[in-house]
């Protein structure tokens, strides 16, 4: 383990301005946190977040990232709080701290490829600032080094399995292809460990039989291209144990027929020099067709940048050789992190970045290390975010997502028995916009069904299908049961009793195909009462040409029936059960209903009158009461607390006007019946601040 003195002394060297005392609180802070904890190899826990951040200082990250990596398992793992960190780091390092915890939270479920790739997504998702992530590699990388001393071989094969689909992948996304190999080899190791051992004995067999073969065309490689003028370094090294294994299973090949095990890097001075130097290696050896990439002109889409190109060696093997200038090297080795290192002389006005565009916004001349962090941001998925189930499955949302949302993105089903949701562990109205991250519990239940409020705020269009197609078939099907209730009340006029094919020869004579149709035609207004009397029975209606209107006998219960639906409760007079009612019916539209003493119904409408009834057991409706409160402390408060008494929800309150000591205000509550709204209105009125209460 480094002790605090080493990690120091790695910094400095090449950060000489590093906040030596930020470093040492935190080498003391994570100590005295973590106590006595230990890892499975027996070895004291501290000693993971201390290997994490010497892997850092070996990618000469800053000293916040250093600090956040010596921190990370600290809230996750001991009584350490956020505001504790924030208080003796800042709020920069807090901020750092929680997103690697936040990371670290996840169940990743890397069973499937779309698990996999979602979760991926969702952690370049959720790491607003790069270095979150780069801690998280190094964690991961640190875990692997350490595997083997994990006595359960299927936790081990978990582990193994999660970095090789999940992490190895997201490190090569971001350009750090050092730490991709490592993971891959140690993951590779774990999951395929015969063919691991049968690739390393061919290799080891291969370096017996060449000796130092892979040092040898190294040499002649460089010394080459210095006679032709060219200053270079040469490294040689024999590829990955499964970058082989991995090859020979795409191109279906043994480890004999595959030719090319060894790379060469040429690190040059200039791009010019690049370009001059693959001139002088396929002068010298024959190019393998095929094989040449031109990742300078053509970035991969990480900012790699590189010549790749193989060719036949003199011992009629193939090398692969990659051919790039220092500053390339650098960014291959490093990926993203190469970014973060420390700049003697800061990043400067002719600092050019190449980086990841659909991943990460950055100035191209950054001013400062703070211009550079702001603009440092996740850009990949900007447009979407990722919330969880309480299992950790992951869910793809776009932004401005709500729980409603989520329940249908997890099943149709669930999205249409939603009647609320946790966030967090937390109830939250249906409506809220989830985050990144947000653990989302659906509440369901087998009476609840899709409402029509519901299109006010869903932004998926599984979720606004889910509600419209709802709605269609519950409009039909109520407009169809209300038109039945009209029907039935209809042949209750009627001067004989109907024998038993009259409505078959209705349906005929008014050209309707099915008695469904002919209810919804009813309830819609597009047939008149009269033309369907005289269809059941010609002449009851005084014949065909003019019908007189024939008087409702009873009133039409509308129980049973959605407001919103077949029907709509008018505003003008908030009509609640108990009330008398009426409804205006207009052709192709819901009918309305209204108070009998409604103002809208005395000025005259253009409508048919339906006599209607609420039916027994009609319960709730929303009334507006009109309240003027004396202008005094508290006054709004009473009236709250007797309405809550009463138990009546407030739906709405508005501030009409202030008129000297009083205030008027319009109140929608939700009450029973007409009963309870009579003794929320005497108990308004007994109240000391009240001065005046009406129904509106």
């Amino acid at each position: 383990m480094l002790r605090q003195y080493e990690l120091i002394e790695r910094v400095r060297s090449y950060d000489p301005d590093a906040d030596e005392g930020m470093i040492n609180r935190a080498y003391v802070f994570s100590m005295k946190a973590h106590g006595t904890q230990t890892r499975a190899s027996g070895d004291p826990y501290f000693s993971h977040p201390i290997e994490v951040a010497g892997i850092l200082t070996d990618l000469k990250l800053d000293d916040e990232t250093i600090v956040t990596a010596i921190l990370h398992d600290t809230i996750e793992d001991t009584i350490a709080t956020p505001e504790e960190i924030e208080r003796l780091f800042g709020s920069n390092i807090a901020r750092l701290v929680d997103g690697v915890t936040k990371l670290s939270k996840i169940e990743a479920q890397s069973e499937n490829e779309r698990a996999a790739e979602n979760l991926r997504k969702f952690l370049l998702a959720l790491s607003d600032d790069i270095r979150v992530l780069l801690v998280k590699l190094a964690d991961r990388l640190h875990n692997m080094r350490t595997l083997h001393h994990i006595k359960n071989e299927e936790k081990r094969r978990r582990i193994a399995r999660e970095t090789m689909d999940i992490y190895a992948p997201l490190a090569e996304r971001i350009g750090m292809y050092e730490m991709m190999n490592e993971m891959q080899t140690l993951a590779f190791q774990i999951l395929e460990p015969d063919a691991y051992a049968s690739i390393m004995r061919r290799l080891k067999q291969l370096t017996e039989q060449g000796g130092d073969l892979v040092s040898r065309i190294g040499l002649g490689l460089q010394l080459h291209l210095e006679d032709n003028g060219l200053h270079t370094e040469v490294m040689g090294r024999q590829k990955h144990p499964f970058s082989i294994w991995k090859k020979m299973a795409e191109r279906h090949i043994s480890f004999e027929q595959l030719s090319d095990v060894m790379a060469f890097r040429v690190i040059v001075d200039s791009q010019e020099d690049a370009y001059r130097a693959l001139g002088v290696i396929h002068q010298r050896w024959p190019m393998v067709p095929g094989r040449f990439k031109d990742y300078i002109s053509t970035p991969k889409r990480n900012g790699y940048r590189s010549l790749h190109t193989s060719v036949i060696h003199d011992s009629k093997m193939r090398i692969e050789i990659q051919i790039r200038t220092r500053e390339m090297h650098d960014q291959a080795e490093r990926g993203l992190a190469a970014h973060w290192a420390y700049k003697e002389n800061k990043p400067s006005a002719d600092l050019k970045v190449p980086w990841i565009d659909d991943l990460v916004e950055i100035l191209d001349h950054a001013a400062s290390p703070e211009e550079l962090l702001e603009h440092t941001r996740m850009a990949m998925y900007q447009d979407r975010i990722f919330a969880f189930t309480p299992k950790g499955e992951l869910i793809q949302l776009p932004k401005g997502a709500t729980p409603v949302d989520f329940a249908y993105a997890v099943h149709t089903d669930l999205g249409d028995r939603t009647v609320g949701a946790k966030v967090n562990g937390r109830v939250v109205p249906l409506r809220t916009i989830l985050e990144n991250g947000d653990q989302v519990e659906i509440l369901a239940s087998e009476a609840q069904h899709p409402q029509p409020s519901w299109l006010r705020f869903v932004v998926t269009g599984k979720a606004r299908s889910g509600v419209r197609r709802f709605v269609r078939h519950k409009e039909r099907d109520e407009t169809v049961e209300l038109g039945r209730k009209i029907y039935d009340e209809i042949v209750e006029r009627l001067p004989a009793v109907l024998d038993k094919d009259a409505l078959k020869q209705a349906l005929k004579r008014l050209q309707i195909e099915s008695q469904d149709e002919l209810m919804i035609a009813i309830a819609r207004k597009r047939i008149s009462d009269e033309q369907v009397m005289e269809a059941l029975m010609p002449g009851s209606a005084g014949g065909d040409v003019a019908p007189r209107p024939v008087a409702q006998r009873t009133a039409i219960s509308i129980k049973g029936l959605t407001p919103g639906v077949a029907y709509h409760l008018a505003q003008c007079c908030h009509p609640i059960p108990g009330d008398r009612i009426v409804g205006l019916r207009r052709e192709d539209e819901e009918i309305e209903v209204h108070v009998i003493g409604c103002d809208t119904l005395a000025s005259g409408v253009d409508a048919d009158w339906l006599d209607l009834a609420w039916g027994e057991g009609s319960d709730g409706g929303a009334a507006r009461l009109s309240v003027i409160l004396r202008d005094v402390p508290g006054a709004l408060g009473t009236m709250a607390g007797i309405l809550g008494t009463k138990h009546a929800n407030i739906v709405n309150l508005h501030l009409v006007h202030r008129d000297g000591s009083f205030q008027t205000f319009h109140v929608d509550v939700e009450v029973h019946d007409l009963a309870h709204l009579h003794a929320i209105i005497a108990a308004l009125r007994g109240a000391d601040p009240v001065s005046s209460v009406e129904r509106i």
